[in-house]
Formats: C-alpha cells, structure tokens, sequence
C-alpha cells in the first residue's frame, strides 16, 4: 500500500498473472552477486523510496507540485546515500550497477519524475532476478509421513503479504510516473480524472526534457512486462495495471506517425521495436484472464462523443479514430476465440457492477435487460474479420448453447437471459442459419426418437439408450428458456418445434405418471406453443396428440420413457411383446393415459379460447358419427374383390370404428373436466349450436333421433334464446355470427315433429334476421327454461341471497343499488389519475410501502382535496385519510372532530365511490373514539325527516353496522343505547328505515350472546309485532331475517338464552309458514325453522362421544 504522503491511483480488478516477452534478455545479471543478495534488502530499498518527505497540507496547487518534487529527489539522495555509506547495501549496489549497466534505456533526466521512475524499475528488475535465482536454487525437502498434515515448505521467492502490498505500492509509482503521463489524449483513462494526486503528477512531470516521452513510455512498459515474466510479479502487475499497459502498448504499436520523419537517426522508435510492442500487446491479451481484457478494451475504445463540455463532469476524451478500429479488432478476436463468447459475456456483465464472482448487484445486472440486448446485438453482428455469416455461426452457436448451461448460483441468472436474448436475436435477423445452428442442436435428442426418423440397427437392441437422462433434461430445459422465458413467437421457432410436439406430449403425460422437474417444463412449453399458434395449427396439433390425425409426427413405435435416477427420463428401446392380449391391453390404456392428460392440459386453455374450439371440433366430428348410415358398417359383397382387398377394407373399417370411439370418449373427458367458462365469446357459442343442429338434421334426415339428442337439441335452442333475450349484450358483429344459424334453424322448424320445436326454431330464425327487433314471448319462456335446467337451484338460492343481500343492508338499499357500478368507476380511476393531485396519489401508496411520518401541511393539503370538486381526487383524499386514521398517525389523530365533519359532509354525496369512502373513514374514525362518536352518530340515525334526508339516515345506518362488527365483543358496552336506537328506529314511519333498524338489530343480537337475556322479550315482543302486523312486505322480511341471524349465531346456545321466548318464537314462524303471501318471507321463515330443528336435535340428542376416562390415583 501506498504511504501515506504519497496516494496511489485508481486500482483495477484482479486477473491472472502473464508471462510476455518485451525485454531483452542481456538484463540478466551475474550469478555471483545474486548469491548473497538478499529479498529483504530489495524490499528495504523501494520502501525507502516510497518514503513521505515534506508536508503537502497546502491547498495551493504549485506547493503541492514542490512538495512531491522535494519528496522525490532527497528520496533518490537518501537510496544514494545508503548505497553509499551503508557497507550492507554493497552487493545491492553491485547487482543494480550491474543490470544499469546492461540495460540499453536513459536512466538519467532533468526531470526529476523521470530518475525517480528509472531507478524504480531497476530494483523491480533486481527483484524480479533474486526471485527467480532463490527459486532455482530451491529444493523442495521430502514430507514427514509422520505429519502428512503439515503444510509443505514455501519456496524462499514467495513475498509476504506486507511485501507484496510493498511491491504494489512501488507499482503504483511506477505506473503513475512512468505510464500514465505520456499517453496520448484519448487513449485510456486520463491521469487527471482519477484522483486528485493523479492530476498533481500530471502537472509536475516536464514532457520537454530528455529522454523523448515515447522512449519513456517505451522502457516503463519494456522493464514492466520482463518483470511480469515471474509468476507472482506478473500476477501484482496485471491484476492493477494491465489497461495502463495495453493502452500505452497500443500506443506504442498501432499510433500513426503524425509526419514521415526524413531520417532514420530522427526516428523515435524503430520499426522493429513497434513490431515487438504490437506482438507483446497480442501476447498479453491471449494469457490474461479473458473477461479482464475483454473490459478493458472496451474502456479504451470509449463510448459515443459527449455532448459535455464541463472539466467537471467530462470524463475523457473520445478515443482516436485508429484506437477505436483497433480495439473494435482485438475485441473481434477475442470473440473468436475459444470460449470467447463466454468472456465478452462476463466482461460487459462485470463492469456493469456484477463483479468476478456476481457480486452483491448481481440481481440488478440480471435485471437490466437493455445491457442484455446490447451484448445480443454484439453477438449476432457478423464480425469483419469472419469469412462469411454461415463460418462465424458455425463458430458462436455452439458457445451461445453453452451459455445456458452456466453453473456459476451468483452469474447463472445473467448468462440464461444473454443465452435467450441472443438466441431469438439470431432467429430474427438470420432465421435459416438459425434454425441450422441453433434449433437443429437443440432439438436433436427429440428428433431423433420422432417416427419419420431412422434408427441405426446397431441401436435397435432392446434396453439401448437412445437419449440419457442428462441430454433429455438438458434439451427440455433450453427449449424453456428459448421459447417460454424469450416469449417471441417468431416463425422459425414455431416451426421448428412443431414436429416435435408430439414427442413433447408423450413425454408429458409419461412425467404426470410419476414425479420428474420435467413435468412442469414440458406443460409451461405445451400451453406456449399452444396458445401462440394458429387456432387451425393447435386444432392440428391436439388431432395428433390423441391419435386422431396420424400425419402429426409422433413418439417412435420403438422407443419408450423410462424413469431416470436423477429425477428425470430417459428414452430407450423398448422390448417386444409376444402376448397380443398385453400389447392391446397397453395399447387402450396409453390411449385412455393421452385423452384424460389431454384434458388436465386444455383445462388450462380455457381463458384463450383454445379449449371451446377443440371442444367443437370434437362436437362436429360427432357430427360425422351421427351421420354415419348403418349400412356402411356392413361390409360389401365380396364376390369381386380379393383377399388383400378384403383385409385391407376390414383394417379401414376397424380403423374408423376406433376413431369414433376415441372421439367418444375425448368428447367424456371434456364433458367432464372442462368449466361452464369454457366458451369465451359469441362466436365459439354461436359454433357449438350450428354443430348441435347440423347433428340433429342428420338424425332427423335418418330418422333415427334418441331422448338425449331430443334434450341436446332444446338445450342448443334454449341457449340462443337466452343470448336473443338479453342475457348477452350483442352487437351487430354478433348478428353477423348468429346469421349462420339461420339455414339450420329452416331446416329444424320444416322437419321436426315437435311443434313446439318447429315454432321456437321459426321464432329464432326470424328475430336473428331483424337483428332483435322482432322477439316472442316462446323465445323469452325457452329461456327461463334453459336457465332453469341449468341450474335447478338456481331459483331457490338467489331468494335468499336477495332477501338476505336486500335485508342484512335493507336499510342502505339505493347503496346496493350503485354497488354494481364501483368496478366500471374503479376501473376509471387510472383514466382519473392525472386529475388528483400529486400529494394526494403519494398518501395512497399504502403502508407498507411509506411509513414515513406526515407533515402538517400534506394533512391541510388532503383535508382541502377532501372538497374538491373532482369525484377522483376527493374520493382519493378521503381513501387517504382513512389510511392514516388506520395507522393511527398523531397528527390526524389530533384533529378528530374535523375530520369526523369532513366524512359526515360527504356522506351527503351522490357518487359512489364517494360517499363509500366516507363511509369508511367515520367507521374506522369511529373505532378508535367511540364513546365519542357513536353517541351522535346514533342520534343522527334516529332524528327525524326533516333534519335529515332519508338516504343521509340509510348511509348512518351503514356505518352504525360497519361499527357494530368492528366491535365485537366489545360492542356489549353500548349494547343499551344500541338496541334502544333500533327499537325506536322499527316505529319510523319510513319503510326502508324500519328495515334498515332491523337489519342492525340482527347484528348487534347476533354478537351479544349470553348478554341478550334482559333485553330478550323486547325484542322478541317487537319481532312478533312486526312479522304478524307491519304492511310493508320488505319490513316482514328483515324482521323474520332477524330470527334467521339470532339462531345462527347463538347456536347451540339459543336454549339457554331463547329459552323463555323460544316457544313463541316457533309458533311466529309457524304462523309465517301456513299464512303469510309473500314467499321470501317464507324462505326466510323456513330456514329458521330448520335451524331451530337442529338446534334442539343436538340439544335432546347430544353427539356420544366414544372416549374412556383415565384419573391417575394419588
């Protein structure tokens, strides 16, 4: 490390050590003085070098400069003096006058820096010949086999850690001093822009003086790199200061003359030393760690120019035209390279910050697509120096493949998605070469198992592997990762993939047999291909799976899965079966496997529309079955024909009696496993009745209709009637549809022998041809019928769910009312967004996503928006104040009564999404002060008319419930003033508030249990009252809905707490039962009376439990 009067430049990341020869090799020195000199008087000697000398506190720039110049002149004075004076510093002295001697480069210079730097590098150079002499000398000694466990000896050439940061730090100088200052602008990283004493030495090194800064930057690189020659030198050399070096050996190598010099003397550098500059830079870069020296050619040869023309902000220059060309060159080569794709990948993934190993922003750099798409584009774009297109993907394609199989937990993610990226990058720009060098690898283990292909005899033995486990899985998961995670339908990949669906389906339904990570693969790429495909094309596809299109190439008759050890499958040969009755038995069984497989895949296809239309492809071609005449089952004369024509007639006659039944039974499975959603729009509804009725004009034709096709055709009926009747919004695209029905329904009201059928089909005929206008009241009965078979219950369920829907909030029914139109508002809040104000759409972020404290003025600021004549903003204003009242901020807290008034004015709004946002913020304000809110909230509730209106009173009452199930069993505590508000309410003169007072009272009673005794022949009293005399029906029904909610919640415990009432109350819903008109009352009472008769079932015949008690004796 660096003293600390002296800071070191900006560091680079680490790479593996390189061994180039620039250097000549007469700096040897001799073996005599090598033998006594020492590692740690070498070290000494750079550490006296690298001593601080004067202050340089000073922020005046030019004391500075004298500072750093004084520094380094009485620290060559001191290593002269020590040379000198020091009789142990003689053999050091010898061995660096001996190798200065030798050396053909300028030591000597006016400028300071320059001795600094040449003395520098003949002690790395002293160095780096004492290593290399201790480690011949080293013979390593023979280990201890009574302490295998020891640690062999070191070899005396290894440094220390201190030694090494020593060494380093010398580096630093000379790199500093020796490199960096005579580069040219534009070529690497600028010496002024890396730290602030990097831009002190700029300044303090003299370009004038003697020896040329060529030469210099010449000698620093030659000594560095005949130092780099010793393992651990080169490893501390390169793993810093490798771009310095390659910059200034492009520099030295590849730089254009600015003039053709007149004489050879004049010349700075000969040709010959150009030539090794340009061999040691191709050097270094073969041996290096790739990645690194894919990096740091890109920083050389820089980005677009910039627009910048502050010192401040401008990093550097835009590199020289014949830097850029350069470097674009080399990084060609290194792509070229083996395992070179590999190394551009992690070079531009780990100066994106992922760093060597991925790195704590490894996730970032898998997420930062745009950098993926740069590095795709890089790798589909043909090089210059490539022969043609076709050679440079023979070369790449199989590198890219290997991207996807990266192993590396940290990187994995960022190479997969450069892996997919590139590949559908290539399928898109050159699609044949492709599909060539990218599918065809991909997919050979499935085509080479497909029954169009060719197995060798030499495979064809039982049990032979055609596909391991390990290609299997392999091939299936980059089939994944190309086709499900690019999710880039392009046309060479659905092509390419579809001959092999088949064998992707088989092996699909193999891994539903058993647990494989497989299975999961190959439904997520059976959905995908499926769903992106031409609806014609997936039909096709799904014909072939289940056997009924045999021109869909498919798994070999040969071949068979088999279960892996790892987990996965593997295809071999499978074995002969002399046993007909086996081979038929597995031949139905794989069959049934497939169909009902088939099925659990299309049930997942329902919301694309895939499954209703193979659903109606099955349904038509039960068509062709029904059409089917019972003489062409039988078979000809066979006077004229052949015994091969017999046997061949007899196979296709078998052969068709198979796929009719397979279409039989694909048509169960699909009755049975798909939804009622099945069809997602007219037109698939439109299909499935044309194929009902082209099936009952066949039946009809042959006279041969059965029940189930008589019901089938009433329900298909039934079913357009129920779109005609308004069940459906149609359009005039939808007529266009339904316009196809027309000549089957002719057909149907001319030839069925029902009237009633001929009338209905003539009635629908006529009222899809006027587009509606015309409609019967037969259209409108064949639909009541059709929604009444569907759904038997249907008629039964939706009165209770009304009554109990229309009761349980009876007292806020126009609420309810606008209920249905929250979606289509909420809906509108995006379209909306723009109008609320940016404070009011930063408080609604929810909680857990700012938890930060509000201010007083972003309260001010919401209260204000709470009046804004926006309906989205102060709708949004009041979501946000509830947010708060609910994370009991304190400065919302504090101003309880003005926001209680806020909600309360705005309960008086007509929208919505207003109004219920009001509702909201008084029930959750409420919760936390309800002694002092609820009191005037019930007083609102029972005050009169003309305080308040009626829907003003109804939006209270809600509220009031909303509070009552937020209590719990709290609510005991205002049980008094609570049941004496409700009771009174019942006596309002309005209907809907007698309701609205009841529905109340059957929450509060439902949470009160035991709590309900005193008050008990109230209400019960009360009940009566209203169920036997009160006018309006909707009263009767809330008050016998109050008996339904009190039995449900007291359970068990009615007979303890009912106990005095409850003979009246059975005798209430008896006298409902035989005399009251309305027959929701009568559900409701119904129910009760079943409720009542299980309760006291359990009570007179208690469950016996079968269990043995034990007491342990003291």
């Amino acid at each position: 490390m660096a003293p600390p009067g002296l800071p070191r430049h900006l560091s680079r990341t680490p790479a593996a050590h390189a061994t180039p020869v620039m250097a000549d090799p007469r700096q040897a020195a001799g073996s005599g003085a090598l033998e006594i000199c020492g590692l740690e008087r070498i070290l000494e000697a750079l550490k006296l070098l690298l001593s601080p000398g004067g202050s340089g506190s000073s922020s005046l720039q030019i004391t500075k400069h004298d500072v750093l110049l004084a520094t380094l002149k009485s620290n060559l004075s001191a290593l002269e003096d020590k040379f000198l004076q020091d009789p142990h510093w003689k053999k050091l002295r010898l061995l660096r006058d001996e190798i200065a001697n030798k050396a053909e480069w300028p030591q000597n210079s006016v400028d300071v820096t320059w001795g600094f730097t040449s003395q520098t590098l003949l002690l790395l150079l002293c160095l780096k010949e004492t290593m290399v002499h201790l480690a011949t000398d080293f013979t390593p000694g023979k280990p201890n086999p009574k302490t295998p466990e020891a640690a062999p000896a070191l070899s005396p050439d290894t440094l220390s850690i201190s030694q090494q940061k020593t060494v380093q730090s010398v580096l630093q100088f000379v790199v500093t001093l020796g490199v960096c200052p005579y580069l040219m602008p534009g070529v690497g990283v600028p010496l002024r822009y890396r730290t602030e004493f990097g831009a002190v030495v700029q300044d303090v090194v003299c370009l004038d003086a003697a020896p040329d800064v060529t030469r210099r930057l010449y000698t620093s690189c030659r000594v560095l790199l005949h130092v780099a020659q010793h393992a651990s030198l080169g490893s501390l050399i390169f793993c810093r200061h490798f771009g310095d070096i390659a910059a200034g050996l492009c520099q030295l190598g590849f730089c254009p003359p600015k003039r053709k010099p007149l004489k050879p003397e004049e010349e700075v550098l000969t040709q010959e030393e150009r030539a090794l500059s340009r061999e040691a830079l191709r050097d270094i870069l073969d041996k290096v760690y790739q990645p690194l020296a894919v990096r740091e050619l890109l920083i050389l040869q820089g980005g677009p120019p910039q627009s910048c023309t502050d010192v401040k902000t401008q990093v550097r220059c835009r590199a020289p035209a014949w830097l850029r060309r350069l470097c674009g060159q080399l990084l060609s080569e290194r792509l070229m390279r083996p395992s070179g794709v590999q190394a551009v990948v992690q070079g531009i993934l780990e100066g994106a910050g992922a760093g060597a190993a991925g790195g704590s922003d490894a996730e970032a750099t898998a997420a930062h697509w745009k950098k993926c798409d740069l590095i795709a584009k890089i790798l589909a774009s043909c090089p210059q120096q490539s022969l043609s297109p076709e050679d440079y993907y023979r070369d790449i394609c199989p590198q890219i493949l290997d991207l996807f199989h990266f192993q590396d937990k940290l990187t994995v993610r960022q190479f997969q998605r450069v892996a997919t990226t590139t590949f559908i990058t290539m399928s898109r720009e050159r699609p044949q070469l492709a599909a060539k060098y990218l599918l065809q690898p991909v997919l050979a283990p499935l085509h080479r198992i497909l029954n169009t292909a060719e197995i060798p005899e030499s495979d064809m033995v039982p049990g032979t592997v055609l596909v391991t486990e390990e290609e299997l899985s392999r091939c299936i998961e980059d089939v994944f990762k190309v086709y499900v995670v690019g999710n880039e339908p392009l046309t060479v990949l659905m092509d390419s993939l579809l001959p092999v669906l088949g064998v992707l389906f088989s092996l699909y339904c193999f891994t539903k047999q058993s647990v494989s990570h497989v299975r999961s693969l190959c439904q997520e790429i059976l959905l995908w291909i499926l769903g992106k495909l031409e609806r014609k094309k997936a039909i096709a596809s799904l014909k072939g799976f289940v056997g009924l299109d045999k021109s869909v190439p498919s798994l070999h008759s040969l071949c068979q899965f088999r279960a892996a050890t790892q987990g996965g499958v593997m295809i071999t040969i499978k074995e002969a079966i002399c046993d007909e009755d086996e081979a038929l038995y597995q031949k139905v069984s794989s069959e049934q496997r497939q169909v009902e497989h088939l099925g659990d895949l299309l049930s997942h296809c329902q919301e694309c529309g895939l499954a209703g239309d193979f659903f109606i492809f099955c349904l038509r071609e039960l068509t062709h079955v029904a059409m089917e005449k019972e003489a062409e089952l039988k078979t000809q004369p066979f006077s004229s024909k052949s015994l091969l024509e017999l046997e061949q007639h007899r196979a296709l006659l078998v052969e068709g009696q198979a796929q009719k039944l397979l279409v039989l039974q694909l048509m169960a499975v699909l009755c049975e496993r798909m939804s009622e959603q099945i069809f997602t729009n007219v037109t698939q509804v439109v299909d499935f009745v044309a194929a009902t009725l082209q099936r009952a004009c066949a039946s009809l034709a042959h006279q041969t209709e059965s029940t189930v096709e008589s019901q089938t055709l009433s329900m298909s009926m039934g079913l357009v009637a129920v779109m005609l009747g308004g069940a459906v919004q149609l359009k005039s695209s939808d007529f266009a549809v339904l316009k196809q029905l027309v000549p089957l329904l002719e057909k149907v009201s001319n030839t069925h022998p029902d009237p009633v059928i001929q009338e209905l089909a003539a009635d629908l005929r006529i009222t899809i041809s006027t587009h509606g206008a015309f409609s019967t009241e037969a259209i409108s009965v064949a639909a009541q019928s059709t929604l009444n078979k569907k759904d038997p219950e249907r008629k039964i369920e939706e009165r209770p769910q009304k009554s109990q829907g229309r009761y349980t909030d009876v007292s806020h029914s126009h609420l309810k009312q606008q209920q249905s139109h929250e979606k289509s508002n909420q809906t509108g809040q995006q379209s909306c967004l723009s109008l609320i104000p940016q404070e009011v759409r930063e408080h609604s972020i929810p909680a857990n996503q700012k938890s930060r404290s509000i201010t007083a003025e972003q309260l001010q600021e919401i209260l204000l928006s709470a009046y804004d004549p926006q309906v989205p903003t102060r709708a949004a204003a009041l979501r946000t104040l509830s947010r708060w009242i609910e994370q009991r901020e304190t400065r919302t807290l504090e101003v309880q009564e003005k926001l209680l008034r806020v909600f309360l004015e705005n309960l008086e709004h007509e929208d919505t999404f207003v109004y219920l946002s009001a509702i909201q913020g008084v029930a959750l304000l409420t919760d936390v002060y309800p002694e002092k809110i609820l009191v005037g909230l019930l007083a609102q509730y029972d005050s009169s008319k003309d305080k308040h209106t009626p829907e003003t009173r109804m939006k209270v009452g809600e509220v009031v419930m909303r509070i009552v199930r937020a209590l719990g069993d709290m609510v005991s505590k205002y049980q008094e003033a609570l049941i004496h508000t409700f009771l009174r309410g019942v006596r309002d003169p309005d209907s809907a508030h007698r309701a609205s007072s009841l529905s109340n009272l059957g929450e509060l009673c439902q949470r009160l249990d035991f709590l309900l005794g005193p008050v008990v022949h109230e209400v019960t009293a009360c009940l009566i009252a209203v169920a036997k005399t009160d006018r309006e029906v909707q009263v009767r029904r809330a008050a016998i809905h109050v008996i339904v909610l009190l039995l449900r919640g007291l359970s068990q415990k009615a007979t303890e707490v009912l106990g005095d009432v409850l003979k009246d109350l059975y005798h209430l819903l008896k006298h409902v039962v035989r005399l009251e008109p309305d027959d929701v009352a009568k559900l409701h009472a119904q129910l009760a009376l079943e409720e009542l008769d299980e309760i006291m079932r359990n009570f007179l015949f208690p469950p016996q439990k079968l269990e043995k008690k034990i007491v342990v004796l003291p």
